[in-house]
């Protein structure tokens, strides 16, 4: 008989670092559509090797290398072969690593920015394995922020770009942001394309391709991204799964799951019990 293979996935927030989020997966069969994060992604593969997108090209991190996300990048991710991958990630705001940065380059030095969207780095990968054991198995708060200010420190100093770094939504135009604004202010209603064509006086074929453009996700699909986003906040707080669809614009439960288990590779119940 066929053992069946299980993708599995836990979460995990350091309260003690600002709300770190930490990951530790194992997928197979989970292929994450194209959505973006608050924070940065910045994982080692362990074992397997992943194909993701970002940028408008896709690449192949094998093991042992570092993969990379930039806030606000769409990017999705699945395996190369039928082995799967594992790997270890973290996943700092863009406010969090700014404190990192300004250590090393004075105040209002800007935010870092990573081009390469895998590195290979034997040296750092085996600080960030370290670092994602210590934060882990250690319970002692000093050890542990100093530990992770230490790898952020130098991660940033080998790979991460110089000067200021400037947000996505400083490239887009006006009419993009307040399109942006509009579905997060809305996000559990259902806005049409004509809606948000008449709020931005635009064509709406015209507006839906501008969006795409500078976003890299169409607006409906931004507005499940806000929508995710919104529910993880919820579930952490202890909210009932059947109300957090209601409040986040879903048609139900099982609407919800699907969505979310694209994005996170992890089923809203399971996330509930990695952050309880």
């Amino acid at each position: 008989m066929v053992q069946k293979i299980k993708d599995t996935a836990h979460y995990s927030y350091a309260e003690d670092l600002g709300g770190l989020e930490l990951l530790n997966a194992n997928y197979h069969l989970q292929r994450f559509s194209r959505h973006v994060h608050e924070g940065f992604c910045i994982g080692v593969i362990d074992t397997g090797a992943q194909q993701f997108y970002r940028e408008g090209s896709n690449h192949i991190a094998p093991q042992n290398s570092i993969i990379l996300v930039n806030a606000d990048q769409v990017h999705d991710g699945h395996c190369v072969s039928e082995n799967g991958w594992s790997y270890r990630a973290i996943y700092p705001t863009p406010e969090m690593l700014a404190l990192v940065s300004e250590e090393l380059q004075g105040p209002n030095s800007g935010i870092p920015w990573f081009t390469n969207p895998v590195i290979y780095d034997p040296y750092m990968a085996a600080k960030l394995r370290q670092m994602f054991d210590l934060l882990q198995y250690s319970n002692n708060p000093l050890e542990r922020q100093s530990y992770y200010l230490e790898v952020m420190t130098q991660f940033i100093q080998r790979h991460g770009g110089r000067g200021s770094y400037l947000p996505a939504v400083d490239r887009q135009p006006v009419t993009v942001q307040n399109v942006k604004n509009y579905l997060c202010n809305h996000l559990n209603e259902n806005v049409s394309l004509q809606q948000l064509a008449q709020l931005v006086e635009l064509n709406p074929h015209y507006l839906a391709r501008l969006f795409q453009r500078h976003v890299g996700l169409p607006p409906h699909a931004y507005q499940v991204v806000l929508r995710i986003q919104k529910a993880k906040k919820l579930i952490r707080q202890g909210a009932k799964l059947s109300d957090i669809a209601a409040d986040t614009g879903f048609t139900d439960q099982s609407h919800l799951h699907r969505h979310f288990k694209k994005m996170m590779g992890i089923t809203p119940g399971r996330y509930f019990k990695a952050t309880h």
